[in-house]
């Protein structure tokens, strides 16, 4: 018996639960898109038929958009770092999450990708490497990379390679909470400039929701990190936050959090700490709490409500769930219909404004976001993607 095969056997008491029966194997495979079964066909797909292929596309290299998959493939690239809420679990234990990025991709957007899992950490390694294995690719998804690191790798690789590169835990989360908020301030008479937002958490995702909210219009904006709320006076910021005191946090707010959300109207929980119910009773009337933190949501949904018009949450098991498949798999089929070479943020606000216009005359507060079941989610995200890189001029010809 080999090592593996005694390792499973020893491991097998595992399949008990239903999410280990489930990833037995992995949840990916490869298949063909042609049956070879004789020589002719055999001749064609490889030697010497496939020479004639490879000669066009030396001879003419945007042929491979046509002649090979490249055109429909995203990397799933991670350095295991900063993976769901279990932190730093390095590359072999990231791989069952980035094999379901890669099944959410084909399910939802018939996109394929290929997860891959990196065995080093620095920005300089993680973008020579993406930049090296580019030309196997339409597309990049870097995913669960910890902050501020990510910032630096998906700028430099927008700058270097001519696909769309897309952070899905700063882009993705944004165009979700952008299309729900706006949804919710809807719903309770107002606009995104009516709105004061306080945001817990300065990562990946607080730093891009909060950016997309400025874009969007928001009145105001401010962001906590463990050490209270950010703004210029501070002199421990990192130069992502230092970024980020420049153009948020107009009313100048300073200590903590706590005392940031009296009178405010949002609360976006983009972070693990916990906010008293005392708290979330000092917030102004009709507040909307996004409260993202999963599984355990800073304020939970049933204190929430006691306080809140709205109340979303990363769940599932509650209403209006922030869920990244709402954006990802359709923003990546919009780019590739366009024959982008980049995801504009003109782009990531059209996904948003396609994805909250669904919820059109349903809105409630228990309805302010689709379904990822929905099956018009992907078309439309797509559609208003592909729409936009095109008038942003960042499409081949």
């Amino acid at each position: 018996m080999t090592t593996v095969s005694r390792t499973q056997d020893q491991h097998s008491h595992l399949d008990e639960d239903p999410a280990f029966a489930l990833h037995r194997g992995g949840k990916l495979h490869i298949s063909s898109s042609v049956d070879v079964h004789d020589h002719e066909g055999l001749s064609l797909a490889y030697t010497p038929g496939v020479a004639r292929v490879c000669d066009a596309i030396a001879e003419t290299p945007e042929l491979v958009e046509t002649y090979t998959w490249k055109s429909n493939l995203v990397a799933v690239v991670t350095d295991g770092t900063a993976v769901l809420g279990l932190g730093d679990i390095g590359p072999e234990a990231s791989l069952p999450v980035m094999e379901g990025k890669s099944l959410l991709f084909k399910q939802f957007g018939d996109v394929d990708s290929v997860p891959i899992a990196l065995g080093c950490t620095g920005v300089d390694e993680i973008v020579e490497t993406v930049v090296r294995m580019a030309p196997s690719f339409g597309g990049i998804n870097l995913e669960d990379i910890a902050a501020p690191r990510c910032f630096e790798i998906e700028r430099r690789l927008r700058e270097r390679l001519d696909i769309p590169v897309f952070h899905d835990d700063q882009h993705g989360t944004a165009i979700v909470t952008v299309a729900a908020l706006h949804n919710a301030a809807r719903l309770t008479g107002r606009t995104l400039a009516d709105l004061r937002v306080v945001v817990s958490g300065a990562g990946s995702a607080g730093v891009a929701v909060t950016k997309m909210l400025i874009d969007g219009g928001i009145g105001d904006i401010a962001v906590a990190d463990s050490k209270g709320m950010i703004h210029d006076g501070r002199e421990d910021l990192n130069p992502v936050k230092q970024e980020l005191a420049g153009i948020s946090n107009r009313a100048g707010l300073r200590g903590s959090i706590e005392s940031a959300l009296a009178g405010a109207d949002v609360f976006i929980g983009l972070s693990s700490g916990e906010v008293p119910e005392s708290v979330v009773a000092t917030m102004a009337d009709d507040a909307i709490i996004f409260a993202m933190a999963n599984p355990k949501p800073e304020v939970h949904p049933d204190v929430a409500r006691k306080y809140a018009s709205v109340v979303a949450t990363g769940r599932s098991d509650f209403p209006n769930q922030i869920n990244n498949v709402l954006a990802f798999p359709g923003v990546f089929r919009g780019a590739f219909d366009a024959r982008a070479t980049d995801i504009t943020e003109n782009m990531k606000l059209a996904a948003a404004e396609a994805l909250a216009g669904l919820v059109g005359d349903d809105l409630a507060a228990d309805y302010v976001i689709p379904s990822p079941f929905d099956p018009r989610v992907v078309p439309a995200v797509s559609a208003a993607v592909a729409a936009q890189a095109r008038e942003d001029g960042v499409v081949r010809a």
